[in-house]
């Protein structure tokens, strides 16, 4: 399966597209929708400014509105979940099934919204996420770890997946084979595959990255022996096995870097961003040694900022 980044949507087997939300730039994030039988969900709800998009490929194949049973972010972080309450008022049957720790940022976002903006700053998120709007309590669904989710013909499972964040769920489809994983099997841009193998590294955002419960995780995906992972950032990807090893030794590699860095303040946070992309990079060139480094640099570099910014975190947090 190609994944040509400028294309709205990506078709796979298996009654799943892949839709491209556009967030900051095409191949970044993505949701995606799944039909059984006539009935449909929306795996990931993107950002507020996504939403038009999602109807209107709702409105591009004849899909009426109420036909889509469920809305299922992974996670409460904006880029999953920051466009959630606008696509439900938009899908009137929907249910927003959501972690149940995630549940109340959903019915009252100002919390969430208020954290997203300690870590962005007010412009940006207003710039990046639109207005989030909140989510009538009756309409959420508090999904319990092996939760089973009817759909047309199949059944959905929501597997608990913490290690990117304490909130965050997956999403088994033993139809296809895969498993919806929202950010903990990491991200993937396709600029990256060489010779059809992708690439994958951690994002460890703020606030809760756990590494061990992180690789507990990757051990409980391994168990559901997965043909696919379903990724958000971004699209299916193969080679499950060859990625969760690469993925496991990565966290690992992050938790040396922050246990041996020993500057404070600003100045650590420049020297976890700098050793991060350098282990990125060097990956990289592993994985592919003719790729443009540069480009690779300038795709990377907001992730890093952010992954320093959550080992910063979690380095004070397991110090204390």
């Amino acid at each position: 399966m190609t994944h040509p980044l400028s294309a709205a949507a990506i078709s796979y087997d298996h009654g799943i597209t892949c839709l491209d939300t556009l967030q900051v730039r095409a191949g970044m994030a993505c949701c995606y929708l799944i039909e059984r039988a006539g009935e449909y969900a929306f795996i990931e709800a993107g950002t507020s400014p996504g939403v038009p998009r999602l109807l209107a490929h709702l409105a591009a194949r004849g899909i009426a509105r109420d036909a889509v049973r469920y809305v299922i972010p992974t996670h409460v972080h904006l880029d999953h979940a920051g466009g959630a309450g606008a696509l439900m008022q938009a899908l009137p049957h929907a249910r927003l099934v959501i972690h149940p720790r995630g549940a109340r940022h959903m019915i009252d976002p100002s919390k969430l919204i208020a954290g997203a903006q300690a870590v962005y700053g007010e412009a940006a998120v207003a710039h990046m996420y639109g207005q989030i709007v909140p989510v009538a309590e009756a309409r959420v669904q508090v999904a319990e770890d092996g939760a089973r989710i009817a759909l047309g013909d199949s059944t959905l499972t929501v597997l608990d997946s913490p290690g990117h964040a304490r909130h965050h769920f997956s999403v088994w489809d033993a139809q296809s084979q895969g498993i919806f994983s929202g950010d903990t099997f990491g991200i993937s841009y396709r600029e990256f595959d060489h010779q059809g193998a992708a690439f994958v590294i951690p994002t460890t955002t703020p606030v809760q990255f756990d590494p061990e419960a992180w690789q507990a995780t990757l051990a409980r995906y391994a168990a559901h022996a997965p043909r696919w992972m379903y990724l958000t950032h971004y699209g299916r990807v193969g080679g499950v096995q060859t990625l969760s090893e690469q993925l496991s030794a990565a966290l690992t590699r992050y938790v040396q870097i922050a246990r041996a860095c020993t500057a404070v303040g600003e100045q650590r946070h420049a020297h976890l961003a700098q050793a991060l992309m350098h282990d990125a990079l060097d990956q990289l060139r592993a994985h592919n040694a003719g790729a443009d480094m540069a480009r690779a640099r300038e795709l990377l570099k907001y992730d890093m900022e952010l992954n320093a910014q959550g080992l910063g975190v979690w380095r004070d947090q397991s110090t204390r």
